[in-house]
């Protein structure tokens, strides 16, 4: 059943929110609906910050994270562990490791695993620039941090043959979190433990 709009800039906009993920129509709409109902002051500081996030967000060139400059806060802090790598799939990992207030080194951000099901094959990742850190000098440990699924495993096989030539200190996080979790699902008191106790990665 096709729903109809008294207007077609509302249509326009309901369509545009839809297409946010678990963003259905109705929820939508309701959003939509809200705004209008608030003071146009609202609705522009909205669509202001929309337009500034999307010109002008960067990615970190060092680590490839979301930031407002050419490398982000936490590469160029000089208190941070810089011999220390934690490997995560995503920017959304990151901030759920930075909520445990525990990890105190640098990070990298893969831009997701492989799956081959779903065609992403490691080209696809920021593995090369990964190796290329690591083969500059200075990091001693990367901390394998992606979630314990299959995918997970086999990019964390697949990366560590890749570093296998250097001399540097593999582990992955302590078993604390169940097998086929997403890590950015899982509580904070559970992912700093997994991070505390991580365990050396068996090639």
């Amino acid at each position: 059943m096709n729903e109809v709009y008294p207007s077609k800039l509302l249509e326009r906009t309901v369509g545009e929110f839809s297409k946010l993920p678990g963003i259905g129509r109705r929820t939508a709409l309701r959003l939509v609906l809200h705004l209008l109902r608030q003071k146009p002051e609202t609705g522009h500081a909205l669509s202001e910050s929309l337009s500034q996030l999307i010109d002008g967000v960067k990615y970190c060139k060092v680590c490839h994270n979301i930031s407002d400059t050419d490398i982000c806060d936490i590469c160029s802090n000089p208190l941070r562990d810089q011999s220390t790598v934690c490997v995560v799939e995503n920017i959304r990992n990151v901030l759920s490791i930075e909520n445990t207030s525990i990890y105190r080194g640098l990070y990298h951000v893969l831009g997701g695993i492989i799956s081959p099901i779903d065609g992403i094959g490691p080209n696809n990742l920021e593995i090369d620039s990964l190796v290329k850190r690591v083969e500059e000098g200075g990091i001693q440990e990367i901390i394998f941090a992606l979630s314990p699924t299959m995918e997970g495993d086999t990019t964390n096989f697949f990366i560590s043959r890749k570093l296998a030539p250097f001399n540097v200190r593999l582990t992955t996080l302590a078993r604390g979190i169940s097998v086929g979790d997403e890590l950015e699902y899982t509580d904070e008191i559970t992912l700093g433990r997994s991070i505390i106790n991580r365990v050396e990665l068996k090639q």
